[in-house]
């Protein structure tokens, strides 16, 4: 097993790519929590889990707040024992245009995706480093490496966290502290679904989302969108032991996109 006896926590692991890693993670032998907003799917994941033999528990909140954000920690903690790893997955696509911008949508975008990163992240390190090290890692996207003109805002929170990633892996790496970025192209999720059909994207006549999402991946190389499973595949490979040299790393799973 590859992540025999490490715990972890897993942030928006209700759906999507989240459900996937923590159900794969707890396959492989982690102690998980199960983290997100959708307190009956929080719940499925958690019973998905255990059903199968694995260890979790479900956290579910809003994590825009700071006492949650770092709660998830201190549960984690005092259910498992410690703290090995973070997938801190949670993120919204935010607002598509700069033009007649609501403001309070940027606000929740940076929120979502930056600040409560950060928190929980800051709340996290003293129990890594208690362990001996340990793993972190964010969910960026092909937009935190190249720019996206369907999502202005989402571009600047995304390089953000790449950013982030590459100066948390000098400043903790002689910690045993590795910091990395997955960054998806195009995923077949729920939130792909959210992102085509924003009301400011401009969504073309005749189209819907589903069939935007096939345009989309049918766009890279590979000629469709990744599936949940894929992506969490390289979470694994990022958070395991496998990866005990790799760090700043902000690794593209993208179908070819950005290549």
């Amino acid at each position: 097993m590859r992540m025999k006896d490490k715990i972890g926590i897993v942030t928006a692991a209700g759906s999507g790519m989240g459900r996937a890693g923590a159900i794969r993670f707890a396959a492989e032998g982690a102690s998980v929590a199960v983290v997100d907003l959708n307190k009956e799917a929080v719940d499925a994941v958690v019973k998905e889990i255990t059903d199968a033999g694995g260890k979790a528990i479900g956290l579910s909140g809003d994590l825009t707040s700071d006492a949650f954000a770092r709660d998830i920690v201190r549960q984690t903690v005092k259910a498992f024992g410690g703290l090995d790893f973070v997938w801190n997955h949670v993120g919204t696509p935010g607002p598509a245009s700069i033009e007649g911008l609501d403001w309070k949508d940027y606000d929740f975008a940076m929120n979502l995706n930056v600040r409560t990163v950060l928190v929980t992240t800051e709340e996290a390190l003293p129990e890594l480093r208690a362990r001996g090290g340990g793993a972190i890692l964010f969910t960026a996207s092909t937009s935190g490496i190249q720019g996206s003109q369907f999502s202005p805002v989402y571009n600047i929170a995304k390089f953000g966290i790449v950013g982030l990633v590459k100066g948390l892996a000098k400043r903790y790496a002689r910690e045993k502290i590795r910091v990395n970025a997955v960054c998806p192209g195009p995923v077949d999720t729920p939130m792909l679904r959210v992102f085509v059909a924003r009301p400011d994207s401009q969504m073309p006549a005749g189209e819907t989302p589903e069939t935007l999402v096939q345009k989309r991946g049918g766009q890279v190389p590979f000629g469709r969108p990744a599936r949940p499973e894929e992506i969490a595949n390289a979470a694994l490979f990022l958070l395991s032991d496998e990866a005990s040299y790799v760090t700043g790393v902000a690794l593209p799973v993208d179908g070819g996109a950005t290549a």
